[in-house]
């Protein structure tokens, strides 16, 4: 959802010059860490997403193996291509492996999504966000927390940009198709009466007490309006590693991964949104739907200061729920430069400084 928009507008400025003369080209490089069709192939058709020039294809594996694939893969490939710049995106391990290779070889790196802190280095994505900042030549940021953020760790102002949220750019491209969906149709529910749930993070899947409890909590919610509960492959494998059983019903309808379309839809429509995925707690406070975060921090604090995000946890998420349902079915306001144009952005600082 964040390459898809950068890809679109570079395609419309391809050949068009910098300051210094250089035209502007590209090469897509999808290291292959969310190899699953159901979680990867289908955003890049939904999402208009050219085919990867190259795939490294490094699969699933431990946190160190997997960075360790991808940065001897992809040093092979910048040592061929030998890129102007390389635009790294989001939090997962190939955002710093690769910010590491370039690092390492003297080639600038350009962060979209700088500055997002948890201040929880138990998470995986904040130690990579922390990686990755400290070595980027320019930090584009989504909100001014981040820039905040940026700021007190000693980032010099020069390398700092707040450019908007580029996830915004993909749901506003988005927005027709999503609107036109048949998942209504299709699982029986109406617009503004459903419950829409996503869960997958180690914190509440891997723990059998909290994910029973969590799943409980979802069957009791599912006799006051239908649960939408689309189930990640690590969240169905720990239910049935630890036993949890749940009733998959008219209610409580557990289904397979959806698109992007489809979870846009839900996004929109829901009575309320249960998740601990950055991406719907930013989509969630642009609709103005109400959102319950199932974490005790979150790396996007602007979805709770100025949108419709409450965090939660498993022992206040029955009360949570309950207050949601009494409560406004929209709420909150847009952050500032959530417009839709942050790509624009994006590729005018780069040409800026090509």
């Amino acid at each position: 959802m964040k390459v898809a928009p950068i890809i679109r507008t570079i395609r419309t400025r391809t050949g068009r010059s910098g300051p210094a003369g250089a035209a502007l080209a590209y090469r897509l490089v999808h290291t292959g860490q969310h190899y699953d069709d159901a979680m990867s192939a289908v955003f890049f058709s939904e999402l208009g997403i050219p085919a990867p020039d190259v795939n490294l294809a490094v699969g699933s594996g431990s946190h160190a193996r997997q960075t360790a694939d991808i940065m001897t893969k992809f040093e092979a490939l910048c040592e061929v291509d030998k890129p102007d710049w390389v635009v790294v995106v989001g939090d997962v391990n190939s955002t710093m492996a690769c910010s590491l290779v370039c690092a390492k070889m003297g080639i600038r790196i350009a962060h979209v999504e700088a500055g997002l802190r948890s201040f929880d280095r138990t998470m995986p994505e904040e130690v990579n966000r922390l990686v990755t900042d400290a070595l980027a030549d320019l930090l584009l940021t989504p909100s001014a927390d981040a820039n905040e953020n940026l700021r007190r760790e000693g980032i010099p102002e020069s390398k700092i940009e707040f450019v908007g949220n580029v996830m915004i750019d993909a749901l506003v491209a988005n927005l027709e198709q999503a609107r036109a969906s048949t998942l209504p149709h299709r699982l029986g529910v109406r617009a503004g009466d459903f419950a829409y749930v996503t869960l997958h993070r180690p914190t509440n899947v891997d723990d059998a007490s909290r994910l029973t409890t969590i799943m409980a909590e979802l069957q009791r919610l599912s006799d006051r309006l239908p649960v939408i509960f689309p189930m990640h492959p690590r969240t169905r494998k720990m239910c049935g590693r630890f036993g949890v059983a749940f009733d998959d019903s008219v209610s409580l309808k557990i289904v397979e991964p959806i698109g992007y379309h489809d979870s846009l839809w839900l996004a929109e429509n829901a009575r309320l949104v249960l998740t601990d995925s950055g991406g719907l707690q930013e989509e969630s406070t642009f609709f103005r739907t109400p959102c319950l975060t199932l974490r005790p921090n979150t790396e996007r604090p602007v979805t709770v200061t100025l949108g419709s995000n409450k965090l939660t946890s498993v022992e206040s998420l029955a009360a949570d729920i309950d207050g949601v349902l009494a409560g406004d079915a929209r709420f909150g306001s847009i952050p500032p430069l959530w417009d839709g144009r942050t790509s624009e952005r994006i590729l005018d600082s780069l040409l800026a400084r090509a």
